[in-house]
């Protein structure tokens, strides 16, 4: 367990660059390179594309181009050099407020015979939504054949904690995560509600039928006691799946998902509430998993990637966690199952990371969450 002791950081010179730019009315493409102990790689950033609004998924393309969804309702198609953008018709309709939106983009593992997308939304109105599954067919600049496989069974009536990483597994059933709601976050440890959990399905949205749990309304369930996920990702060498998730005021999580577990919120939690309130005397119960990694205070993870790639080796079977609150990412190096070393990366762009990804040329895709987003490229110096 970390536990982050917060501290004042001097302001970059290059962030100090930016913001004047910025109020001049003009924008950079950055190339930089940074050296980082415990990175042992040196990397430049690369800004692709600009003025986005609130980019919070990004998926890149076999022709190398990128899905990225904004949070407001728009699928954009960017060129792989940025250069030009489309945004996609035949979406679905997605309930915007709070955190409601549109959340993540996926491809099929076979998206090159197939064109499948998946696209994880927030359904409904102010009185009954919750996170849904969304699956079309690329063709052009617009999905077709689209409908819904999967909207969470639990509806409720606030705007926020909807959760909604997707990662599909080797054996081609999908995840979905799923948010606790903030008021209903007891239902996470209600095994027969669809709040606070990671769920599974097959690519169809039909339920495999070696799910762990068989009672009525649990048949989705995977795993349990969960608060608001925000990202997903899995070690292809080890098969290990991981998942982040934010915790109240402070206790935010990087947990190993295993069929079946209880992670605990919001019965044992290493964070307290916003009043400073005890959510629970709990850090950790008997039956319960405990996290893998605990920020306190928080850092506010979101998006999640596993490296494997090719371009920055000394990053290879690291994780790569979006930081939104400190505005950078954290590479985590792992050992026998524990976190032994921790390094930011990219705090220079003095911006909320929303998602960071592997992309299929195994360069690093970076996007930015405010009202001028930006979907960002880390290459290797060399």
């Amino acid at each position: 367990m970390n536990r982050r002791i917060a501290k004042e950081k001097p302001m970059p010179v290059l962030a100090v660059t930016l913001r004047f730019l910025a109020a001049a009315g003009l924008s950079l493409s950055l190339q930089t390179g940074a050296a980082h102990a415990g990175a042992a790689s040196d990397y430049r950033l690369e800004t692709l594309a600009e003025g986005l609004q609130h980019p919070w998924s990004v998926a890149q393309l076999p022709d190398g181009s990128f899905l990225v969804t904004e949070r407001d309702g728009a699928l954009l198609h960017i060129q792989a050099d940025g250069t030009g953008r489309t945004a996609l018709e035949g979406i679905p309709e997605t309930f915007v407020a709070g955190q409601g939106g549109f959340f993540d983009i996926l491809l099929h593992p076979q998206f090159a015979t197939n064109q499948l997308v998946y696209l994880s939304y927030a359904k409904g109105d102010k009185s009954a939504n919750g996170t849904a599954i969304f699956r079309a067919r690329l063709s052009d600049d617009r999905l077709v054949d689209g409908e819904d496989i999967l909207w969470v069974a639990d509806k409720k009536n606030t705007a926020q904690h909807y959760g909604g990483r997707m990662l599909f597994l080797p054996d081609g059933t999908l995840l979905l995560a799923t948010g606790d709601g903030f008021d209903f976050r007891d239902k996470a440890q209600d095994g027969s509600n669809e709040l606070g959990k990671v769920l599974r399905i097959r690519e169809d949205g039909s339920v495999p039928d070696d799910n762990p749990f068989r009672a009525p309304g649990s048949e989705r369930v995977w795993t349990l006691g969960h608060r608001n996920p925000q990202g997903l990702a899995l070690d292809r060498a080890a098969g290990t799946i991981y998942l982040h998730e934010h915790g109240p005021k402070g206790g935010d999580e990087v947990n190993v998902l295993r069929a079946a577990s209880n992670y605990g919120w919001p019965a044992a939690t290493h964070g307290v509430d916003y009043s400073g309130a005890y959510v629970s005397p709990y850090s950790e119960l008997p039956g319960m998993t405990p996290p893998l990694q605990v920020w306190i205070p928080s850092i506010a993870p979101s998006g999640l990637a596993w490296y494997g790639g090719e371009q920055f080796p000394a990053w290879q079977g690291r994780l790569l966690v979006g930081a939104l609150v400190d505005k950078e990412v954290r590479l985590l190096t792992l050992r026998d199952g524990v976190v032994i070393d921790e390094t930011p990366l990219f705090a220079e762009l003095d911006a909320r990371i929303r998602d960071v990804r592997e992309g299929a040329d195994g360069f690093v895709y970076l996007l930015t969450d405010a009202e001028n987003g930006a979907l960002i490229r880390v290459t290797p110096t060399r």
